[in-house]
């Protein structure tokens, strides 16, 4: 049962993860979440993250972000990366995680799912059988404002991490 809960890997963050290793592996696109992931919530984009997604397409590596966001929070945060996007993405439900694959053109096996909740990203993920990395939350939370699904996460990770499935994709950071 927890294993719907666990990702493929997990990282620190975005900035450690080794994208030329995840192209050696066959993922040709990636799926990513925005808010607490790329930026803390509801913060616009910046030049590091700007330099990331060009990084990453320069690659050959399709991007596509997956947002519980409206339209206008994710088009202030896409100016400068002009990505495709899914807003109002309703996550874990499953038909917008494929409706991104169907958008990224690859088979599921070619795509992997990055964002910083158990409970939306990484429980889509594996509902619609894609990979996936969770990276450590973006932001400032303290224990009031963090809540108890941020708690439940925590205990979450830590099994995960004991589990025979903790880092299934190898050493994944630079």
């Amino acid at each position: 049962m927890l294993k719907l809960f666990y990702p493929s890997y997990y990282a620190e963050s975005v900035f450690t993860i080794d994208y030329e290793k995840l192209k050696s592996l066959g993922f040709k696109g990636i799926i990513f979440d925005i808010d607490n992931t790329l930026v803390p919530h509801g913060e616009p984009s910046t030049k590091e993250v700007d330099e990331l997604m060009n990084k990453i397409q320069k690659l050959g590596i399709k991007i596509l972000f997956l947002s519980d966001n409206g339209v206008k929070r994710i088009e202030e945060f896409n100016t400068n990366i002009g990505a495709p996007y899914i807003d109002n993405a309703n996550k874990p439900h499953k038909e917008n995680y494929l409706k991104a694959v169907k958008m990224l053109g690859f088979d599921k096996s070619e795509i992997i799912v990055i964002g910083d909740q158990v409970f939306t990203d990484i429980l889509g993920a594996n509902f619609s059988k894609l990979k996936s990395i969770l990276v450590k939350y973006i932001g400032f939370y303290d224990k009031g404002a963090k809540g108890k699904r941020r708690d439940t996460e925590a205990l979450i990770l830590k099994r995960y991490q004991k589990s025979k499935y903790y880092n299934i994709l190898g050493d994944m950071e630079r």
